[in-house]
């Protein structure tokens, strides 16, 4: 008698309309991941190593070889490379997404979630919530580690915070990229590289570490319409750091509204998506 009581009180409707659910489910979710990351530290850890690594050996080692404003000093170029840096940690994340979500699907955890009465999206929802929460962590290291390698902004607090949202916002839109790759899968392993294999031309063709003037004139365009692109552009205008002179390109001209623009829309896209292959593959 009490397991049936227990069961029916699992089953019963929570009160409240879908929306409010899902919140609810979401960051249930999302606390779930939270406590596992906090239980298996190694995985922050080596989460903050590799950006770390980024940003001494592209400092130190092009510092003085890349010219920027007319200039080949270090100094200037760290101030030119940090937004790249931060994007760039920010999107490799999405590899760390997707490698959970395939390890969830494979040790059957989804499989129990559904069994629950719980909105189909929260799942991911919460997942992708609980990597921001980590990119953000991250982040935060990476800016004091960049302050330490002498990268400085030169606007308000405001506008600096700004640009950090963009970032995150980002990160955020490209963990659905990720989950969609999770969920397509059948190993964490398998999530891992093809969350890496597209995420490298993403971002080194892109104006995050060296000028797309420098680029071949094929690649140029490419570079400039690369979401990636905008939002790096974005976070230096933000910041005061040191850019080169904007192409005629849009985004390039407007790369606040493009970052916005290409990060919302690519949240629309990957999460819709993705909620429907979790339901198809979890069927």
């Amino acid at each position: 008698m009490t397991a049936t009581t227990e069961t029916l009180h699992v089953a019963a409707p929570r009160p409240g309309g879908s929306l409010g659910r899902s919140v609810r489910d979401s960051l249930v979710v999302a606390r779930r991941n939270l406590i596992r990351m906090t239980r298996i530290p190694e995985m922050v850890i080596f989460g903050l190593i590799q950006p770390i690594m980024f940003v001494v050996l592209f400092s130190y080692v092009f510092g003085g070889s890349m010219m920027i404003g007319g200039s080949t000093s270090p100094a200037e170029y760290r101030n030119f490379l940090m937004a790249g840096i931060f994007a760039q940690t920010v999107t490799f994340a999405t590899a760390g997404a997707g490698a959970g979500i395939a390890d969830d699907m494979h040790k059957g955890l989804i499989d129990r979630f559904r069994s629950l009465p719980m909105a189909r999206g929260a799942v991911l929802t919460g997942r992708t919530l609980a990597d921001l929460v980590q990119t953000t962590l991250t982040l935060v290291v990476l800016a004091v580690v960049a302050l330490l390698v002498g990268w400085r902004t030169q606007e308000n607090v405001g506008k600096v915070l700004g640009g950090f949202a963009l970032l995150l916002l980002l990160g955020y839109a490209f963990s659905w990229i990720g989950a969609l790759i999770g969920l397509s899968v059948r190993t964490p392993e398998a999530a891992t590289s093809g969350g890496l294999i597209w995420l490298f031309p993403v971002t080194f063709i892109s104006n995050a570490f060296v000028p797309t003037e420098n680029m071949a004139s094929w690649l140029q365009p490419i570079a400039e319409w690369n979401p990636f692109s905008a939002t790096v552009q974005a976070c230096r205008e933000l910041f005061g750091n040191p850019g080169v002179s904007p192409s005629d390109a849009w985004p390039m001209q407007h790369p606040v509204w493009a970052s916005l623009i290409w990060s919302v829309l690519i949240i629309a896209v990957f999460r819709t998506l993705a909620v429907r292959k979790y339901r198809s593959a979890a069927a």
